[in-house]
């Protein structure tokens, strides 16, 4: 029957033709200005479907939901499947003629949710006028032919990350093929169900499927925030990223403050003194050797770091900050160094549940972003390392009695399994096709990054199926990504859309 009702579409629209030098901005614009209140609509219904990314019924759901949407746009699409692991929805555009064969990587996985953060359910897709912490009200979906107000923000979560670049795509596809016009690239489509998982099946299913992507000449990471200026953004390459868990020791059980105080060891203390060993006031990270395997940028990156807005005094302003790490290095520039950052601390109760205890155990959980030359099982050694040196002995697991009375510090240690950054060279003549096109889809200044501070699998593309790959994100840099309240504002969505008609048919 879906084969049938292809047929019958393909008759009913006209014959596709590649665009070549016809202007693949302008079909997508003016299709999004005509259909702009569906397109928000059926972006809706993309965000109520639940995804996180160990909820298999949900992820099954958004794959199959994606497969059907690319098969109704003329994309030859299926699942890939692998033992245990989230379908990849895979999709192919051939192009006769065409010289470039283009891969479009975008996750459709989100992080798991704490709904009591949130003002309205998380997969419950709601509008506001603008941002709610900025005055917005809640209002309806738009209806057909109302006028869109490109400060609108949808709240769902993945509304910034990573479903916006779906929210664009879906109907560029569809503006051209009711223009009946093709890409002047190949197209593949790789859209990924656990990134934010990790991507624990990712060098798995390129392995296993790396036949249908040897063709691509470069990859288009559909991931990320654009420039805190709002500014539209190009990046070259992305932090890697890893991390531990420290838990330290001191009584077996909970002590009475007031009897033992003075006397039992008190975690938290032997944390914090832990902690502030690591990284000095200015924000230095103080562990031997976390530096050294830095590799040094090129020429290129060092002119585009010099052509970046000077944004920093009012990203400062917007946040609430006196003063930064590393000043005066800007934050561009910090982001070409690794990072140590707490995540999170855990050591008895505060406020009203507060109690006259020395807990047992108090727990950090650490966070470490890598750059290019950085190894993430290395880099945990050197923390590790550090930790020994400070007098703790380590454990993998719950000391027993006798450990506990053989070593005055235990820390137990569990590292987190992580991956490199990776950085494609900015030189490269189909990347400067790509800022060409980018510039086509913006009338603001275009950003270009050596490399964002986030993280994603890049090396995966680089290394693993030896590619070059550029970021290319869309979402607005508030979007509260990862947090409660997340959102896309609405004229992000529509840059998206213009940008992918661009790449899409570059020359």
């Amino acid at each position: 029957m879906e084969r049938l009702a292809m047929m019958v579409l393909a008759m009913l629209l006209p014959p596709i033709t590649a665009l070549s030098q016809e202007d693949g901005v302008g079909i997508a614009r003016s299709y999004r200005e005509r259909h702009g209140a569906q397109i928000i609509r059926d972006y809706a219904d993309l965000l109520a479907i639940p995804n996180v990314a160990s909820d298999s019924v949900g992820i099954w759901r958004n794959a199959e939901f994606l497969r059907a949407a690319l098969t109704g746009r003329g994309v030859r699409a299926e699942l890939l499947t692998l033992p245990g692991a989230p379908p990849v929805v895979y999709g192919e555009i051939s192009v006769p003629g065409a010289s470039r064969t283009l891969g479009l990587y975008v996750h459709y996985d989100g992080q798991p949710v704490d709904p009591s953060r949130w003002r309205h359910a998380p997969w419950t897709p709601v509008l506001y006028t603008r941002a709610m912490d900025r005055g917005g009200k809640l209002r309806p979906m738009p209806t057909d032919g109302e006028q869109i107000d490109p400060e609108w923000r949808i709240y769902a979560r993945s509304a910034g990350d990573d479903k916006v670049p779906l929210g664009a795509l879906l109907p560029v596809l569809r503006a051209f093929q009711e223009a009946g016009v093709s890409p002047t690239s190949n197209v593949k489509f790789f859209f990924e169900g656990e990134e934010e998982a990790g991507s624990r099946h990712l060098g798995q299913y390129f392995k296993t499927y790396g036949e249908r992507l040897a063709d691509i000449d470069l990859w288009l990471l559909l991931d990320g925030p654009v420039h805190q200026s709002g500014r539209p953004l190009i990046t070259f390459g992305v932090r890697g990223v890893t991390g531990m868990e420290i838990t330290v020791y001191g009584p077996v059980r909970p002590l009475h403050s007031g009897h033992y105080g003075n006397w039992a060891p008190v975690p938290g203390q032997l944390l914090a003194t832990l902690l502030a060993s690591m990284k000095d006031n200015d924000g230095t990270v103080r562990i031997a050797g976390f530096y050294d395997t830095v590799e040094p940028i090129g020429e290129s990156e060092r002119a585009a770091l010099s052509r970046l807005p000077a944004y920093d005094e009012e990203l400062k302003r917007e946040l609430g900050l006196a003063r930064t790490e590393g000043e005066p290095e800007t934050l561009a520039e910090r982001l070409l160094l690794p990072s140590l950052t707490i995540r999170g601390l855990q050591s008895g109760n505060v406020g009203s549940i507060t109690r006259n205890v020395i807990p047992a155990t108090a727990t950090v959980a650490l966070g470490v972003r890598l750059v290019k030359g950085n190894d993430p099982d290395k880099m945990l050694d050197l923390i590790e390392a550090h930790i020994m040196a400070q007098g703790y002995h380590i454990v993998r697991d719950e000391p027993d009695h006798e450990t506990r009375l053989r070593y005055p510090r235990i820390a137990k240690v569990t590292r987190r399994k992580g991956y490199p950054a990776a950085r494609t060279a900015m030189d490269l003549p189909i990347a400067r096709d790509v800022v060409a096109a980018a510039e086509r889809a913006t009338s603001q200044q275009l950003v270009v990054m050596p490399a964002l501070g986030g993280s994603l699998p890049l090396y995966l593309f680089t290394e693993r199926l030896g590619r070059p790959a550029l970021i290319v994100p869309v979402a607005n840099h508030d979007d509260n990504q990862h947090a409660a309240d997340e959102n896309v504002r609405i004229g992000n969505l529509w840059y998206a859309i213009d940008l992918y008609g661009a790449l899409l048919t570059m020359p």
